[in-house]
């Protein structure tokens, strides 16, 4: 049987999911649900890169397992002060977040199975997935409002994404204040080294600028982090609803 290039899109699913995004910026199973319902060519494309490359194609081939890696917090934190790993173990602990936590967002989003399309290219997508929070401390991006959308912004300079521009254009739609925050965060990931051929296993215990340097990163610039909860004391989205 021949495998698909890309999983099928769902604009409904899409438009649902961007329905409640509207009045929840926190809903991260809807985001999850927009991108996996608006591939477009992008995971074909990223495939194609990948495997155009020693580098990806490496990777395609010892399929390391970073899942496993970034939630062994005692290995993170033995790690050099200012590496790439210790900033992550700081990042998650600060934000309250984890690993395991974005892989069950992205479960609760997913449309069932999808057997007839290339193993490679859902492993480079659960591997996008597990590189989402690396990418926020390689480039400096909070996990506040604005800083997730600025880092949608760099991500869809990577990869050129439907479901991933449509959030971002959710979030200038509503009239958040993070239309500067994300074009400098998209010229940032157009300059970048590709990142989704990258292997973070081996980067982890160097130093953070190191990393930088070597992947072309641009730090973000301070800006004014946004919460939702910012937002719902200023009238901008609904207050969140009583359990």
């Amino acid at each position: 049987m021949r495998r698909r290039a890309t999983p099928k899109n769902d604009p409904i699913a899409a438009l649902r999911a961007l329905r409640v995004l509207y009045g929840d910026p926190d809903a991260l199973p809807k985001v999850f649900e927009v991108i996996e319902s608006l591939p477009g060519r992008a995971p074909a494309r990223m495939l194609e890169r990948a495997r155009a490359t020693a580098d990806g194609r490496a990777l395609l081939r010892d399929k390391p397992d970073l899942r496993a890696l970034l939630s062994d917090r005692e290995r993170l934190l033995a790690m050099p002060p200012g590496s790439l790993g210790r900033a992550y173990a700081d990042f998650t602990e600060r934000e309250g977040i984890s690993a395991d936590g974005i892989v069950q967002a992205n479960e609760a989003a997913r449309r069932g199975e999808v057997p007839d399309v290339d193993p490679d290219l859902l492993w480079l997508g659960d591997r996008m997935r597990d590189t989402h929070d690396l990418w926020h401390v390689v480039t400096g991006y909070g996990a506040d409002v604005v800083g997730e959308v600025a880092l949608l912004a760099f991500s869809y300079a990577q990869t050129r994404h439907v479901g991933v521009a449509l959030v971002c254009s959710l979030a200038l739609v509503r009239g958040l204040p993070v239309s500067g925050v994300a074009r400098r965060a998209f010229r940032a990931g157009s300059a970048a080294a590709w990142l989704p051929a990258v292997r973070w296993e081996s980067l982890l215990a160097l130093p953070l600028a190191d990393v930088r340097a070597k992947l072309r990163v641009e730090p973000a610039p301070a800006y004014e982090r946004v919460t939702s909860a910012d937002l719902r004391a200023r009238g901008a989205i609904p207050a969140a609803r009583a359990a």
